[in-house]
Order: C-alpha cells, then sequence, then structure tokens
C-alpha cells in the first residue's frame, strides 16, 4: 500500500516505513504530523475521489532537520560596476512515515461516521 502525498508544493509517493526529506515543517524533532492524501493505492484498488478519501490520514514522525546542497549565483550589471555573489542553502524536514490510515467504510461506500478508523500496512498481504 502507498499513498500520494502534497507537501511544500510538492507531490511525493510514500510508503510505511520510508524516510524521506520535505521542505521544512515548523515542527521539531521527535513531533507527529498528518498529511491528508491525494491518492491511496491498496491491493484491493485505487482511492482517488473526496468521497473515499475523507477522513484518510498519513502519519510522519519528524526525524530531524537538515540542509540541502549549496547553490551558488553571481548576478552583474555590465558597465554600471555592479557584481554580486550569492549563495543558498534549502533547509528540509526529515519525516518517516509511520502509518497510512483509512477510515472505515460502510456496506453503501460511504465514510462511518463516529467509526474507528482502520489502519493498513504495507507488510499485510
Amino acid at each position: 500500500m502507498y499513498a500520494v502525498i502534497e507537501t511544500g508544493g510538492k507531490q511525493e509517493r510514500v510508503e510505511e516505513g520510508q524516510r524521506l526529506a520535505v521542505e521544512l515543517l515548523g515542527a521539531g524533532a521527535g513531533q507527529e504530523v498528518s498529511f491528508s492524501p491525494l491518492l491511496v493505492v491498496d491491493g484491493d484498488g485505487v482511492l482517488a475521489t473526496p468521497d473515499e478519501l475523507a477522513g484518510a490520514t498519513v502519519s510522519a514522525r519528524v526525524v530531524g532537520e537538515e540542509k540541502g546542497n549549496k547553490i551558488h549565483g553571481f548576478t552583474y550589471k555590465p558597465k554600471a560596476r555592479r557584481r554580486r555573489r550569492w549563495g543558498h542553502r534549502q533547509r528540509y524536514s526529515t519525516i518517516e512515515v509511520t502509518s497510512i490510515t483509512l477510515a472505515r467504510l460502510a456496506k453503501d461506500g460511504a465514510a462511518v461516521p463516529g467509526g474507528a478508523p482502520t489502519t493498513t500496512s504495507s507488510t499485510e498481504a
């Protein structure tokens, strides 16, 4: 089972236990964060509509922060003695996906209000 989440203006495909670097989150190391999935694929099918994804969450734990590679830049204005060198290192949060949770569905396909969510694991067949 895997899910597609959106964070930092980018979409990422995630599975349980996966670690990935995303744009800096406001959470510190060890804190739990959750994302609303845009798509969930399990062994039975694909969940993609808002009705099917109602109540679905992807939970992750923030492992730490890191910096990306240094980007160098240089600008100049000809004939004006204007030169400027600059650099930038993007900061990232490293997260580890702990679970992908789907809402329990009734027989007609609607989410059961107040029903306990069911957690599916990628190790299950």
